[in-house]
C-alpha cells in the first residue's frame, strides 16, 4: 500500500471519529523529514482523553470507547483486540502484558503482571540441545519448545472487573468487525511477512494466513480477514477469558503445541488453567523531584530504568544539553552499570531473592562516582555491583535473546486514570505457531539458555511455572503524587534505553512529548555505543570513539507512545519509526 493510501486508511478512522481541532491529523502519519533524519510529527493536544496506540485502527477503537463513556480499562481492552488482528506480528492474545495503571479516584498506583509463565513440565535444560549445548536461537523459538502459558485475556478481563465502565462484550466489536469485513495490510506488516519467509512460511496455518496460495507474502494494501479470530473473541466476549484459557481454544493451543512435528512444547491444558495475573506494587525511583514508577520483577525495566536516572542524577545532564556528547558518555555508562546489575540479579521475584538495595541511594551515588571521569568506562570496569541484601544469594551472570517486537499504548480517561500497557509476543511472530486466528509467543526464550555455570545457578533459569525475565518497562511519572507522563516503548532489551533516554528528554531537556520520542537513539547496553542509522545519532561516532567507546550504526526501532499531562491538558506523541498516532479530544 502507497503511503498516499494508508494515510487515506488513517483520514477514514479520523472522519468517524468526528473532527474535535485537538484530534490526530492525518498529515501527522506520513510527513516529511525531519533534521533528525526520522520523519516528522506534530505533538497532538488534547483536553481530556487520548489513545496513543501503534495502528491507526487500534487508536480509533480505543478512543471511540473512551467517547462513549468508557474507562482507561475498556479502552485497553478494545486497543490490544484490535491491535492484535492488525499488527499480529508484535502482540495478541497468544501473548502476555505489564500493565502500569494510575486510578483516579483514589490517587493510587498499582501494576498487574500479565506475563508468560512457564508449562509445569518446563526444567532448566528446556533451551539445551542433545550436546548439552544452548540452541542457535531460531532452532529454539520456531514450534512449540519456547511457547509459555499466554497472559493478555487474563489481564485484560482483570483489569476490566477492577475498572471497567462498559459492558464487556461491547468492547469486542471494533476487533470483531474488523476480523470478519478486513483490514488492509500495513507497510510494516507487509515487509515483516516478506522478511520472515523461510520461517513463518515453514508453518501450515501460519502460511495458509500470512501468504497468498502461491505462496507469496501478502503485499501491503491486501485485504486480509480473519474469521478464525472473529469466532475466538466472540467466545471471549460471552465466556469471559475462561473461553481462552478452559475449552476449545485451549485445546487448540495446547494440540499447536505439543503437536509440532519437529520442535513440540509442554504446555498443558492445565497450565492454561492455572494461569493468573499477579498484581504487584509499583517500582518507583526519585529523579529530580519526580517519581518514576513502573513494572517491579520478573520485569527489569523499573528497576534498570531507575538506576540509570540515579546514577545520572549527581550530574548537570540539563546545562550539557542533548548535543553534548558528554551528556552521552554520562548515560551510556550509567547505562551499562544498569545492565550489569540486571544480568546478574534479576529475575522473578517469586522465585528468586533479588538485592533490596538496587535503587538504594547511596548505592546508586557509590555506582554515579565510577563515572566521574573524563572517559568511558573501560571494559573490566563494568561489572555488577553490591548493593544491600535482605539474604546473601550467589549469583553469575547469564543473558538471554530477548528480541524487540512488541507493542506499546497509553491511554488517559476524562476521569483522569492513566494507564501504560507494554504488550508482546517476544520475537517478530511469536513462535510462528497460528491457531484460533492469532499468534503464539515465544516468550520462553526470554529465559537464560544456559541455566548454570560451574554449578552456580542463573537466576533468569528456567523453571516451572516462572515468568522469564523482561526489560518491558510502562511507566508513569509522577510530580507531587500526580501523574505528568505515562509512556513505554517495545524494542527488547533496548526498551530500557529507550525510555530512559526519553525521560531525561523530558525532565533534564524540557522536550514536549514529541519531541523527544523523535529524538534520535545512542544506546549501549553492553559496550559498545550503538548509533541509530539515518539520524543525527552518527554524527556523534567519532566524538564518542575519542572518548573510549567502540561505535556502531545500527536501525534502533523503537516504538516509543507518550502522553504528558499537566493542568493545559494533554500532549501525545507517537514514535515516528513506526506506523503509531496519538488521538485524543
Amino acid at each position: 500500500m502507497s503511503a498516499a493510501r494508508f494515510t487515506s486508511v488513517v483520514l477514514a478512522a479520523f472522519l468517524l471519529l468526528g473532527p474535535p481541532a485537538s484530534a490526530q491529523q492525518a498529515s501527522d502519519v506520513i510527513a516529511p523529514e525531519s533534521e533528525s533524519g526520522l520523519s516528522a510529527k506534530a505533538p497532538v493536544h488534547a483536553r481530556t482523553r487520548m489513545v496513543v496506540a501503534a495502528n491507526p485502527l487500534a487508536a480509533e477503537a480505543g478512543l471511540k470507547v473512551l467517547r462513549d463513556g468508557g474507562s482507561a480499562a475498556d479502552a485497553a481492552v478494545a486497543v490490544q483486540t484490535v491491535l492484535g488482528l492488525v499488527e499480529p506480528q508484535s502482540s495478541g492474545l497468544g501473548g502476555g502484558a505489564f500493565l502500569v495503571w494510575y486510578d483516579a479516584a483514589s490517587k493510587t498506583l498499582t501494576t498487574f503482571d500479565g506475563r508468560e509463565t512457564a508449562p509445569a513440565a518446563a526444567t532448566p535444560n528446556l533451551f539445551l540441545g542433545n550436546d548439552g549445548k544452548p540452541l542457535a536461537f531460531f532452532d529454539a523459538v520456531v514450534g512449540g519448545r519456547s511457547v509459555g502459558t499466554p497472559g493478555v485475556p487474563r489481564l485484560l478481563e482483570t483489569i476490566h472487573e477492577r475498572f471497567g465502565k462498559r459492558p464487556w462484550a461491547e468492547l469486542f466489536a471494533p476487533a470483531i468487525r474488523l476480523a470478519e469485513q478486513g483490514f488492509e495490510v500495513s507497510p510494516r506488516l507487509g515487509a515483516l511477512i516478506a522478511e520472515d519467509v523461510g520461517r513463518l512460511d515453514k508453518e501450515p496455518a501460519a502460511r495458509a494466513y500470512f501468504f497468498a496460495p502461491d505462496g507469496a507474502p501478502l503485499p501491503a494494501g491486501f485485504l486480509l480477514q480473519n474469521p478464525d479470530y472473529a469466532a475466538t473473541l466472540k467466545a471471549i466476549a460471552t465466556g469471559g477469558a475462561d473461553a481462552f484459557y478452559r475449552g476449545p481454544i485451549a485445546e487448540r493451543i495446547v494440540e499447536a503445541v505439543r503437536g509440532h512435528a519437529t520442535n513440540p512444547g509442554g504446555l498443558a491444558l492445565s497450565d492454561l488453567a492455572a494461569y493468573t495475573v499477579e498484581e504487584r506494587l509499583a517500582v518507583c525511583a526519585p529523579y529530580r523531584g519526580y517519581d518514576v514508577c513502573g513494572m517491579g520483577p520478573p520485569s527489569s525495566g523499573a528497576i534498570a530504568v531507575g538506576q540509570i536516572l540515579g546514577i545520572v542524577e549527581p550530574f548537570d545532564i540539563a546545562d550539557l544539553g542533548a548535543e553534548d556528547p558528554e551528556s552521552w558518555r554520562i548515560i551510556g555508562d550509567a547505562t551499562r552499570l544498569a545492565f550489569a546489575d540486571r544480568e546478574r540479579y534479576v529475575a522473578d521475584a517469586d522465585f528468586v531473592s533479588m538485592p533490596k538495595g538496587l535503587l538504594n541511594s547511596d548505592y546508586l551515588k557509590f555506582r554515579s562516582a565510577l563515572i566521574r571521569r573524563p572517559a568511558a568506562l573501560e571494559a573490566d570496569a563494568v561489572k555488577a555491583g553490591e548493593p544491600p541484601w535482605d539474604k546473601a544469594e550467589l549469583r553469575i551472570d547469564g543473558r538471554s535473546l530477548e528480541q524487540p517486537s512488541t507493542s506499546h499504548f497509553t491511554i488517559v480517561d476524562e476521569m483522569g486514570n492513566v494507564l501504560a500497557m507494554t504488550t508482546s509476543i517476544e520475537n517478530g511472530f511469536g513462535s510462528r505457531l497460528f491457531t484460533a486466528g492469532f499468534l503464539l509467543n515465544n516468550q520462553l526464550t526470554d529465559f537464560s539458555f544456559e541455566p548454570e555455570e560451574n554449578g552456580q545457578a542463573v537466576a533468569n533459569r528456567v523453571e516451572p511455572g516462572k515468568r522469564p525475565r523482561s526489560s518491558m518497562a510502562p511507566t508513569i511519572v509522577l510530580k507531587e503524587k500526580t501523574p505528568v507522563y505515562a509512556l513505554g516503548s517495545p524494542g527488547g532489551s533496548q526498551i530500557i534505553v529507550f525510555v530512559a533516554k526519553t525521560l531525561i528528554a523530558l525532565i533534564d531537556w524540557k522536550m514536549d512529548m514529541q519531541a523527544a520520542i523523535s529524538l534520535p537513539h545512542l544506546s549501549n547496553r553492553f559496550g559498545t555505543y550503538e548509533l541509530e542509522a539515518g539520524t543525527k545519532a552518527v554524527d556523534y561516532a567519532d566524538d564518542l570513539e575519542a572518548l573510549g567507546f567502540k561505535t556502531k550504526t545500527r536501525d534502533l526501532n523503537s516504538g516509543l507512545h507518550g502522553i504528558a499531562i499537566d493542568s493545559g491538558g494533554l500532549t501525545g506523541g507517537a514514535d515516528p519509526r513506526r506506523e503509531g498516532v496519538a488521538m485524543g479530544d
